[in-house]
Protein backbone atom coordinates (compact mmCIF):
# COMPACT_ATOMS: atom_id res chain seq x y z
CA UNK A 1 0.00 0.00 0.00
CA UNK A 2 1.25 3.62 -0.85
CA UNK A 3 1.93 6.14 1.49
CA UNK A 4 -0.88 8.07 0.85
CA UNK A 5 -3.20 5.51 0.86
CA UNK A 6 -1.82 4.37 4.30
CA UNK A 7 -2.58 7.98 5.55
CA UNK A 8 -5.78 8.22 4.09
CA UNK A 9 -7.02 4.43 5.83
CA UNK A 10 -5.68 6.18 8.99
CA UNK A 11 -7.46 9.08 8.66
CA UNK A 12 -10.89 7.17 7.90
CA UNK A 13 -9.80 5.23 11.43
CA UNK A 14 -9.19 8.07 13.40
CA UNK A 15 -12.65 10.02 12.19
CA UNK A 16 -14.91 7.14 12.27
CA UNK A 17 -16.77 6.12 15.21
CA UNK A 18 -15.70 2.65 16.74
CA UNK A 19 -17.89 -0.16 17.64
CA UNK A 20 -19.58 -0.52 20.54
CA UNK A 21 -19.81 -4.02 22.75
CA UNK A 22 -23.03 -4.42 25.28
CA UNK A 23 -22.62 -8.40 27.11
CA UNK A 24 -26.53 -9.36 27.75
CA UNK A 25 -25.43 -10.36 31.22
CA UNK A 26 -24.70 -6.72 31.57
CA UNK A 27 -28.53 -5.64 30.87
CA UNK A 28 -30.87 -5.70 33.10
CA UNK A 29 -34.45 -6.91 31.90
CA UNK A 30 -37.04 -4.35 31.97
CA UNK A 31 -40.73 -3.61 31.37
CA UNK A 32 -41.72 -3.65 27.86
CA UNK A 33 -45.73 -2.64 26.74
CA UNK A 34 -47.04 -5.80 25.99
CA UNK A 35 -48.91 -8.40 28.33
CA UNK A 36 -45.73 -10.46 29.80
CA UNK A 37 -42.93 -8.78 27.66
CA UNK A 38 -39.69 -8.39 29.28
CA UNK A 39 -37.01 -6.92 27.49
CA UNK A 40 -32.84 -6.27 27.75
CA UNK A 41 -32.30 -3.25 25.63
CA UNK A 42 -28.68 -2.77 24.39
CA UNK A 43 -29.04 0.30 21.99
CA UNK A 44 -31.31 2.34 20.70
CA UNK A 45 -32.08 5.59 18.92
CA UNK A 46 -31.85 8.61 20.67
CA UNK A 47 -31.17 12.34 20.15
CA UNK A 48 -27.62 12.17 20.02
CA UNK A 49 -27.60 9.00 17.37
CA UNK A 50 -31.61 8.75 15.72
CA UNK A 51 -30.15 6.15 13.20
CA UNK A 52 -28.88 4.07 15.83
CA UNK A 53 -31.48 0.93 15.71
CA UNK A 54 -33.04 -0.32 18.40
CA UNK A 55 -31.39 -4.16 19.53
CA UNK A 56 -32.01 -6.16 22.37
CA UNK A 57 -33.27 -9.35 23.25
CA UNK A 58 -37.24 -9.64 24.20
CA UNK A 59 -38.90 -12.72 26.38
CA UNK A 60 -42.83 -13.52 26.77
CA UNK A 61 -43.99 -15.10 29.61
CA UNK A 62 -46.12 -17.85 29.27
CA UNK A 63 -49.37 -16.71 27.86
CA UNK A 64 -47.57 -13.45 26.65
CA UNK A 65 -49.01 -11.82 23.71
CA UNK A 66 -49.61 -8.83 21.33
CA UNK A 67 -52.13 -7.76 19.06
CA UNK A 68 -52.04 -6.90 14.88
CA UNK A 69 -49.38 -3.32 14.96
CA UNK A 70 -48.17 -1.60 12.15
CA UNK A 71 -44.52 -0.07 12.02
CA UNK A 72 -42.94 2.58 9.52
CA UNK A 73 -39.65 0.65 10.33
CA UNK A 74 -38.04 -2.37 9.25
CA UNK A 75 -37.43 -5.29 11.86
CA UNK A 76 -35.65 -8.53 11.98
CA UNK A 77 -35.89 -11.23 14.34
CA UNK A 78 -34.24 -14.24 15.52
CA UNK A 79 -36.52 -16.61 18.05
CA UNK A 80 -33.60 -18.22 20.75
CA UNK A 81 -35.98 -20.27 22.87
CA UNK A 82 -39.43 -21.36 23.31
CA UNK A 83 -42.22 -21.08 20.65
CA UNK A 84 -45.06 -18.38 19.40
CA UNK A 85 -47.78 -18.65 16.94
CA UNK A 86 -47.77 -15.47 14.65
CA UNK A 87 -50.93 -15.14 12.31
CA UNK A 88 -51.81 -18.88 12.37
CA UNK A 89 -48.24 -20.34 11.85
CA UNK A 90 -45.82 -21.82 14.55
CA UNK A 91 -42.41 -20.02 14.87
CA UNK A 92 -39.85 -22.03 16.84
CA UNK A 93 -35.94 -21.41 18.07
CA UNK A 94 -33.61 -21.07 15.21
CA UNK A 95 -36.20 -19.56 12.89
CA UNK A 96 -35.70 -15.33 11.57
CA UNK A 97 -38.34 -13.19 10.87
CA UNK A 98 -38.21 -10.17 8.46
CA UNK A 99 -40.31 -7.48 8.73
CA UNK A 100 -40.68 -5.23 6.12
CA UNK A 101 -40.92 -1.47 5.86
CA UNK A 102 -43.84 -0.77 6.11
CA UNK A 103 -45.48 -3.63 7.60
CA UNK A 104 -48.08 -5.13 10.24
CA UNK A 105 -46.75 -7.47 13.02
CA UNK A 106 -49.44 -10.07 13.28
CA UNK A 107 -50.78 -11.02 16.28
CA UNK A 108 -48.63 -12.95 18.83
CA UNK A 109 -49.55 -15.28 21.01
CA UNK A 110 -47.14 -17.75 23.17
CA UNK A 111 -48.29 -20.49 25.71
CA UNK A 112 -44.54 -21.84 27.02
CA UNK A 113 -43.21 -18.54 26.36
CA UNK A 114 -40.64 -17.38 24.06
CA UNK A 115 -37.55 -15.21 23.70
CA UNK A 116 -36.54 -13.31 20.84
CA UNK A 117 -33.47 -11.17 19.88
CA UNK A 118 -35.10 -8.11 17.86
CA UNK A 119 -33.38 -5.30 15.70
CA UNK A 120 -35.64 -2.32 14.51
CA UNK A 121 -33.68 0.13 11.94
CA UNK A 122 -34.84 2.98 9.83
CA UNK A 123 -36.84 2.21 6.74
CA UNK A 124 -35.36 2.72 4.00
CA UNK A 125 -38.02 2.62 1.80
CA UNK A 126 -40.57 4.73 4.48
CA UNK A 127 -37.48 6.50 6.97
CA UNK A 128 -39.37 5.09 9.67
CA UNK A 129 -37.56 4.86 12.74
CA UNK A 130 -37.73 2.50 15.64
CA UNK A 131 -39.67 3.99 18.59
CA UNK A 132 -37.79 3.51 21.88
CA UNK A 133 -40.04 6.02 24.39
CA UNK A 134 -42.65 5.20 26.18
CA UNK A 135 -43.05 2.01 25.05
CA UNK A 136 -39.60 -0.35 26.54
CA UNK A 137 -38.03 0.32 30.12
CA UNK A 138 -41.52 1.45 31.51
CA UNK A 139 -43.10 1.75 34.47
CA UNK A 140 -46.36 0.35 34.29
CA UNK A 141 -48.16 -0.90 31.19
CA UNK A 142 -51.36 0.76 29.59
CA UNK A 143 -54.38 -1.16 29.03
CA UNK A 144 -54.18 -2.69 25.82
CA UNK A 145 -56.70 -0.90 24.32
CA UNK A 146 -54.68 2.24 24.95
CA UNK A 147 -51.65 1.20 23.25
CA UNK A 148 -51.18 3.10 19.37
CA UNK A 149 -51.05 0.49 16.40
CA UNK A 150 -50.65 3.13 14.30
CA UNK A 151 -53.90 2.00 12.21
Amino acid sequence: MAEDERAQVARLIEERAPHRAVHVDDLEWKRIRWPGEWGKIAFHPSEADPTEPLFGVTRFEPGGHFPDHAHDFAQVWYITEGECTVNGETLKAGTFVFHPDPHVERELHTENGVTIVFCQYPGPNTGGRPIYSDRFDIDERREMAEEPTTF
